[in-house]
């Protein structure tokens, strides 16, 4: 068999459970096409996620039963404690983990997509570096308000992805191209960074400087109410642009073809991907692994053809979660409890500060996640 007779050789048709079935709406008003396996994986993503939030209830320096967890979740009664713990200290710790897991999931999506490439995800391109930029001047210059640092991470990573689009764009946007300057510009914004730290207050350093590793650790129902305010207003026109985007993953022309303006839509879900990363990094920090890898696990395990928004929100939501529990768990002896008086101990504010954040434990899945790829892809040049 030639050469050509491979590359024309018809593929296998795929099988009825992985094929996508249209569904319709409305007599017919609204159709879409579903991709079975995604389906099933974007909602075992989001029911992996609900069971770690229960878990992540019910563990940790003052064990509460379930129960208990239940008790003071609908109603607001039982042991003082139990209340304190679940409604006020882990529950928005938790919605916060499953919101910014899918807003990274999805920002890395759109921008692995647009681009072409695997490795352009926010956190590599230098999207997430100017997020914090932002508002790290936002926390030195004003004092930290959390509607202040939403805004100022928003406006730095707008600013930043400019830069990066203008230096990529001559001779036409490459995804190779776009990581190399993200990450050239990374490293100069990590500079800057520093310099900002060194010219702040020791507070205010401290307290930017834990932010930059990325953590849930002290985050209250603010950061949840940005955070879900801005889902509300981003995720329709994600998902209203979502299909447009696997148009273009067939390419420029045919996209076209196919009535899709691509230089407006491209526009529009750049903007739409900066906004879901800079909100994720102003209430959590930029958090790194997350929007890299929730794509391309969620293609991995769906099977499907090309890179789903869904389910990357979904997946990045249950990864998050399942960090942010892992690491509540460490160094959880810092704070102490004293049942006698029925109150809450804290050793001191600085070590509360030293809980592991969320942040460290996604690097190192990150750097097992990486090292897995490229030992699978050993031998085949394509790493």
């Amino acid at each position: 068999m030639t050469a050509t007779d491979v590359r024309t050789a018809p593929e296998k048709s795929p099988r009825a459970s992985d094929a996508a079935r249209p569904v319709r709406w409305w007599s017919g008003r609204v159709s879409f096409r579903v991709h079975r396996r995604t389906a099933l994986v974007s909602g075992g993503a989001l029911l992996l996620a609900a069971l770690l939030l229960l878990v992540s209830l019910c563990v940790g320096s003052y064990p509460v039963p379930v129960p208990e967890v239940a008790r003071a979740l609908f109603y607001g009664t039982g042991d003082r404690l139990a209340v304190h713990f679940v409604n006020q200290e882990r529950l928005p710790q938790a919605l916060l983990a499953i919101l910014a897991g899918c807003a990274l999931g999805m920002s890395g999506a759109i921008f692995q997509s647009v681009s072409r490439n695997a490795l352009a995800s926010p956190d590599v391109i230098g999207f997430n570096s100017g997020a914090a930029t932002g508002a790290i001047l936002v926390i030195v210059t004003f004092g930290g308000a959390a509607a202040s640092v939403a805004a100022g991470a928003i406006v730095g990573g707008l600013v930043t992805a400019l830069l990066v689009s203008v230096l990529a764009s001559r001779g036409g946007l490459h995804g190779i191209r776009l990581v190399l300057i993200g990450l050239g510009v990374t490293a100069m914004l990590g500079s800057v960074n520093s310099y900002l730290l060194t010219r702040s207050s020791l507070n205010d350093a401290q307290n930017a400087h834990i932010w930059l590793v990325g953590t849930l650790n002290g985050r209250g129902w603010s950061s949840v109410q940005i955070m879900a305010v801005a889902l509300v207003i981003l995720l329709p026109a994600v998902l209203l642009f979502g299909r447009r985007l696997r148009m273009m993953e067939l390419g420029d022309d045919l996209a076209t073809g196919l009535g899709v303006r691509v230089n407006r839509s491209r526009l529009a879900l750049t903007v739409l991907g900066i906004g879901l990363c800079g909100v994720a990094v102003a209430s959590a920090g930029p958090i790194p692994f997350i929007a890299l890898a929730a794509p391309q696990i969620a293609v991995m395990v769906s099977r499907s053809p090309g890179v789903s928004l869904v389910s990357a929100g979904a997946v990045g939501a249950a990864l998050l979660s399942a960090a942010h529990l892992a690491s509540s768990q460490f160094f959880s002896a810092l704070v102490w409890v004293d049942r006698q008086i029925g109150w809450i101990r804290v050793v001191e504010e600085s070590q509360r500060n030293n809980l592991l954040p969320v942040g460290v434990t996604t690097a190192v899945l990150g750097g097992v996640y990486l090292g897995w790829v490229l030992f699978k892809r050993r031998g085949t040049g394509s790493a």
